[in-house]
């Protein structure tokens, strides 16, 4: 039988940071007096690497405002900011039973190394993941290089690979590298983004993509 992968993003997701992101990402820009941003402005760059999306935000800023923000970040993420960011309900149950089924899972995510690990031991989920990979290891989504080192590690091929995430950065990831997709809505992105970007479905919970997912509507050839 084919290997199959399932490769998760993070934020949005599988844990419900969206509010976490923009205090940090608020609270790192007044440290740094650049000018204010709205949470729906801050909510528009997240699943970017964090240098992606600083200069994304303030594409105009010097070299020294881009180290700064993004080092007050890491600060107020990791350290000084305690807005929760739990798991969405259902997820552990989710990724047992994708385990039970003998698939392979991986995470794909804008965050760093150090921040991923450090959820992942939070949640107790350091060896629920076949592979992980971040954004500074490699080129930030949508570039294709993080799906495609996953792939590549754990000897899968684009038609048994399926990229579940809450932006169009992952769906255009995995366009980019001909795996397949699917969106949920209950992230960051609005559904008409998500839909534009052609995943095989979009959907609304925790609970439709389990239903989704167990039924493995994905498993099939790609159109040329």
């Amino acid at each position: 039988m084919t290997n199959k992968l399932i490769v998760f993003d993070w934020d949005g997701t599988l844990m419900d940071s969206q509010a976490r992101i923009v205090a940090c990402m608020q609270a790192a820009i007044a440290d740094v007096e650049l000018p204010e941003l709205s949470a729906s402005e801050i909510s528009y760059v997240i699943g970017l690497g964090l240098r992606e999306a600083v200069t994304t935000l303030f594409p105009e800023a010097s070299e020294s405002d881009y180290a700064a923000l993004t080092d007050r970040y890491r600060y107020h993420f990791l350290v000084g900011d305690k807005t929760p960011s739990p798991l969405f309900e259902g997820v552990s149950e989710l990724l047992e039973q994708l385990l039970s089924r003998d698939y392979f899972l991986a995470v794909a995510t804008g965050k760093a190394r150090r921040g991923l690990d450090r959820v992942l031991e939070e949640c107790g989920m350091t060896t629920l993941f076949h592979a992980t990979r971040c954004a500074d290891e490699s080129f930030s989504k949508p570039h294709p290089q993080m799906l495609l080192d996953i792939m590549d590690e754990l000897g899968v091929e684009p038609e048994s690979t399926l990229m579940v995430g809450d932006t169009e950065f992952d769906l255009q990831m995995a366009n980019n590298c001909r795996a397949h997709s699917v969106a949920v809505t209950y992230g960051v992105h609005e559904k008409q983004r998500l839909l534009d970007c052609q995943p095989l479905a979009c959907l609304d919970s925790i609970e439709e993509l389990q239903h989704w997912l167990l039924q493995e509507h994905w498993l099939l050839p790609l159109p040329n």
